[in-house]
């Protein structure tokens, strides 16, 4: 693992104190204090394990003087001390490489999470809706907001397609190694014979755009309104409230029929369509800086079948990390999912520290 030097350490947790002094200044305006805040909040865990490396190191080196000058019972504690220390400092300064990894502009933002049923029918319509409730349940675990912006629901239950804002402190940093075909090995259960049907269904996880993050010009949207259809309720299709937005220059076309009010279904669309293009815009660039993009844990590509769900062994296996875990019913349930998110973090996470070492 690359070493980190000591004039890094101190210049981080300079910073710190840099920043905490300039929080605490009087005529600070509240815009500014909001600034440094989150400036202050970024660098504070850094600075946390920076100090804890320094820590260890300056223990060790204590150490190991010890073992060579103290007297013979005192080498023998220190000794002791000095292996657990070898132990730790590894740990800690693996925990600090991390920490300085380059962060993905997005990590802090909010999601937004696309679910669809891919090849099998009605049970994939099913699979998808499983799906959905798993991450809304592992949202609330989280402390992180769900909504709902669309849905189509299909004839037997589960959905054809559903969109949903996910809000919360670090969503699409924990969330976007999902993105991928999910599989699910299962008896239907309107199969008499009791054979496993295989389905699957896609799901894409895009960091949510901001208004500043993509303009949007007029001249390039064609809006169409038209009478809502389809589950919602007769209230629903008494006015002309559905909405398709297509953006001309992308061909990204968005439908939003959901809401009763054709002001509330364009403002989602717009929300939708700006996520899209925004996400488009990240890839134009990611493939610009690396030439070709390339496959490593969490490259998002849609093609790629990335879990199965097998009912009948109770098993979810992630097949990028080669990682099987026997608690389907836990992982499904929402909280269960957790493991599975932080191995990927994990394996990303070592990955990114590989190539650091290589470079």
């Amino acid at each position: 693992m690359t070493s980190i030097s000591l004039d890094r350490i101190v210049s981080i947790e300079a910073k710190k104190q840099e920043l905490a002094e300039a929080m605490a200044a009087p005529d600070l305006s509240p815009d500014e204090f909001v600034r440094l805040s989150k400036e202050y909040a970024q660098v504070e865990p850094v600075a946390a394990a920076a100090r804890e490396v320094r820590r260890l190191r300056a223990e060790r080196e204590s150490l190991v003087t010890m073992t060579r000058d103290a007297d013979d019972e005192l080498r023998e504690i220190a000794a002791e001390e000095l292996q657990l220390i070898e132990t730790q400092l590894p740990e800690a300064e693996r925990a600090l490489a991390v920490q300085l990894l380059p962060k993905d502009a997005a990590d802090e933002r909010a999601a937004m999470l696309e679910v669809r049923a891919g090849t099998g029918g009605d049970e994939a319509a099913l699979f998808a809706g499983d799906l959905l409730r798993m991450y809304q349940r592992f949202a609330e675990e989280q402390g992180w907001k769900f909504e709902l912006i669309s849905a189509s629901a299909s004839d037997v239950g589960g959905y054809k397609e559903a969109v949903a804002s996910i809000s919360g402190a670090g969503v699409f940093a924990r969330l976007k190694f999902e993105s991928g075909v999910h599989r699910v090995q299962r008896v239907p259960a309107t199969e008499s014979g009791g054979r496993i049907h295989t389905s699957a269904a896609t799901v894409a996880v895009l960091p949510e755009a901001e208004d500043v993050d993509v303009q949007i010009d007029d001249k390039d949207l064609r809006i169409d309104v038209y009478r809502s259809s389809g589950p919602g309720g007769q209230s629903v299709n008494t006015t002309d409230s559905a909405v398709r937005i297509t953006h001309i220059p992308s061909g990204l076309v968005v439908i939003q029929q959901d809401e009763k009010s054709q002001h509330k279904n364009k403002a989602k669309a717009l929300k939708v369509l700006r996520t899209r293009l925004f996400e488009l815009e990240r890839e134009r660039l990611a493939n610009e800086r690396a030439g070709a993009r390339k496959s490593m844990v969490g490259s998002g590509d849609r093609s790629e079948r990335i879990r199965t769900y097998n009912f009948p062994q109770g098993r979810v296996t992630d097949h990028r990390i080669n990682l099987t875990l026997h608690k389907l019913d836990a992982i499904l349930e929402g909280p269960g999912l957790a493991e599975l998110v932080g191995a990927l973090v994990a394996e990303d996470e070592a990955e990114r520290l590989a190539s650091l070492d290589d470079a």
